[in-house]
């Protein structure tokens, strides 16, 4: 029974002496620090790791990140120069590099920035209009910068980049500002649409004018080779004819047959002759009759010739050496004559029936008649 109380108090001593090992070491963490402070002045700066202090007279105060920290401060009111109210939201990146300083210089240092980051956004802004604001970001965050590590240096703290979040105008302002951005928009979508109209009709008129060059240069040197065939064609005929010596009468055939194929145009309404359709007929009624003649002529009997010397039993007109006129023969080169001028008056008839103008076999019958009932040759002549 005595040695109840022996082993109470040994307990009470390793208890004892437990929570003092206990509270004499500190365990500090990476990128942590602990001021300590002794009967209320500080002592030291605990350092990442095992340390030891003296326990029931070192007080540890409360652990200090030091890592970079990152705080947002949403809807700070700010007026700008031309007197609109605008919220700004920021974001300040921050890093403890001081922790005795951070604990000891001010009681919040995260307040404190936070005030003074709204102080120099109004200092910076009010002397910008609402356009330089929302066009100036990277100029604000510069200023804001250093003036907060500036400030926050004493207090052992480095401020390392301050971000514009947003800035927010007036509702007023948003339905201004959008209504300019739909103007300006619709203003560059007309610009790009006259640009497309101007440029399309540009290169339309571009290939048009090519088309048409490329389509007078083709008809140019269609017509040159055309004309160039015509000349050649025209040359080789022209040599033909006259490499063959045509006469006259096949010329003349050739002009009749071709006269037909010019009144049969289905386009033909009015047909002029031409005053070489009487020539060419003359000339064929010269080649007939010149032929009939020549063929009379052989199977005429030879006529006596006269004689050769003047005697007593020679008639006057005999000795003079003028022949006398055979009736026989001369009425019937009138009759081939006639008939001659008959297919020539059929062959205008031909010509002319297609365009309803009076062939006038008469005119010829007329001549021919005259010609047959005169064949000494008293009668008129033909123009």
């Amino acid at each position: 029974m005595n040695d109840i109380p022996e082993i109470i108090i040994t307990v009470v001593v390793c208890i004892v002496v437990l929570l003092t090992v206990i509270r004499s070491v500190r365990i500090i963490p990476q990128a942590r620090a602990r001021n300590v402070e002794r009967f209320g002045r500080f002592r030291k700066t605990l350092e990442p790791g095992m340390n030891f202090i003296i326990p029931f007279v070192d007080r540890v105060k409360p652990q200090i990140d030091l890592r970079e920290q990152v705080v947002a401060f949403t809807g700070q009111p700010v007026i700008t120069e031309d007197n609109l109210v605008v919220l700004i939201d920021t974001v300040l990146f921050f890093q403890v590099t001081d922790p005795k300083a951070a604990d000891y210089e001010i009681v919040d240092y995260i307040g404190a920035i936070e005030q003074l980051t709204a102080t120099m956004l109004r200092s910076v802004i009010g002397s910008m209009d609402l356009e330089q604001t929302l066009t100036s970001r990277d100029k604000i965050n510069t200023a804001l910068r250093g003036v907060l590590d500036d400030a926050s240096g004493k207090w052992g703290i480095r401020v390392t980049r301050v971000e514009i979040k947003a800035i927010d105008p007036p509702k007023s302002v948003k339905e201004a500002m959008e209504k300019q951005m739909k103007a300006e928009r619709e203003k560059r979508a007309a610009i790009l649409t006259a640009e497309g109209v101007r440029q399309s009709k540009i290169l339309t008129a571009e290939g048009d004018k090519q088309s048409e060059i490329l389509r007078a240069e083709g008809d140019k040197t269609g017509a040159i080779l055309r004309a160039e065939g015509q000349a050649e064609a025209i040359s080789q005929v022209f040599q033909a004819i006259h490499t063959n010596d045509p006469d006259p009468k096949l010329l003349a055939y050739q002009y009749l047959q071709t006269l037909p194929q010019i009144a049969a145009g289905p386009g033909n309404t009015f047909w002029v002759i031409p005053g070489e359709v009487t020539t060419a007929l003359k000339a064929v009624t010269s080649a007939f009759s010149g032929a009939i003649d020549d063929a009379a002529a052989g199977d005429a009997p030879s006529r006596p010739p006269a004689a050769r010397n003047s005697g007593a039993g020679t008639s006057p007109a005999i000795a003079s050496g003028e022949a006398k006129p055979d009736p026989a023969a001369d009425a019937i080169s009138a009759a081939h004559a006639a008939s001659a001028a008959a297919s020539a008056a059929a062959a205008m008839a031909a010509l002319t029936a297609p365009l309803g103008v009076p062939a006038q076999p008469e005119a010829l019958h007329d001549t021919a008649h005259d010609d047959v009932t005169k064949p000494n040759g008293t009668g008129p002549k033909p123009a």
